[in-house]
């Protein structure tokens, strides 16, 4: 089953983005695209990048008011305080 590229179109969901995203890598590494086609793919994927990082800026926005000041960086191991 092969999507049409749907430049400008908002996608319903994150992850329905990111399956999009996935989708375009994958056709672009395999080479099935002509220059016009890629250049194309390429613009929908910063498009969907930009949508995917929105959505985790609103996300990380609404655990911070959640967590308050229980919210702490998150460590390595190796980042252990001594």
């Amino acid at each position: 089953m092969s999507k049409k590229l749907s430049a400008g179109a908002v996608p319903a969901s994150f992850e329905e983005a990111m399956a999009e995203l996935e989708q375009l890598v994958a056709r672009m590494e395999a080479g099935e695209l002509p220059l016009e086609a890629s250049v194309a793919a390429y613009k929908r994927g910063s498009e969907l990048v930009k949508y995917c990082a929105g959505q985790l800026e609103k996300v990380e926005s609404q655990v911070k008011v959640l967590e308050g000041d229980m919210l702490k960086p998150f460590q390595t191991d190796g980042e252990a305080d001594e």
